[in-house]
């Protein structure tokens, strides 16, 4: 029996502190309520998740390079990483699978600062606005994504 496709998903700075930290803003749901709902959703889709958090840029690239080749797919939440890291974007642009980039919040109805992503270039779709489920729809998006790919390489 082969082993089911795995979809990274990475989050960077301070979302360790979600259901504390601005709930009126984040809400109540903890990373680990995030996770569950990403291991539920990923499992009735037939795939395995690979949910990684930290606080320290270079942990977070560290992670893109382990999984670039191995990951089906990548939800990345890079937090305040995404409106300042280019070294982020260069680990992602060499990431050959699909990207989706995934906020909590509409950073576009945010500060000014917040309106610029680094991400955004090399992801295939962007989530932003919808919460917990942002991870959910991410999640379906890229196994959508598979799932056509697979395809199209059967009729070839």
């Amino acid at each position: 029996m082969s082993a089911r496709p795995t979809i990274a998903v990475l989050n960077g700075p301070n979302l360790d502190l979600l259901g504390t930290r601005d709930p009126r803003l984040y809400g109540t749901a903890t990373l680990a309520d995030i996770e569950k709902s990403c291991r539920r959703t990923a499992d009735d889709l037939g795939f395995d998740i690979d949910f990684r958090q930290t606080n320290h840029e270079g942990v977070l690239i560290d992670s893109i390079h382990d999984l670039r080749e191995s990951a089906a797919g990548f939800v990345v939440n890079a937090a305040a990483y995404t409106h300042t890291s280019v070294a982020l974007h260069d680990a992602l642009a060499i990431v050959a699978a699909p990207i989706v980039e995934v906020h909590l919040t509409n950073i576009h109805a945010r500060e000014e600062f917040r309106h610029r992503s680094f991400v955004a270039p090399v992801a295939k779709a962007v989530i932003a606005g919808c919460g917990p489920d942002g991870y959910a729809f991410a999640i379906r998006h890229l196994a959508a994504l598979a799932l056509d790919t697979e395809q199209k390489d059967r009729s070839r």
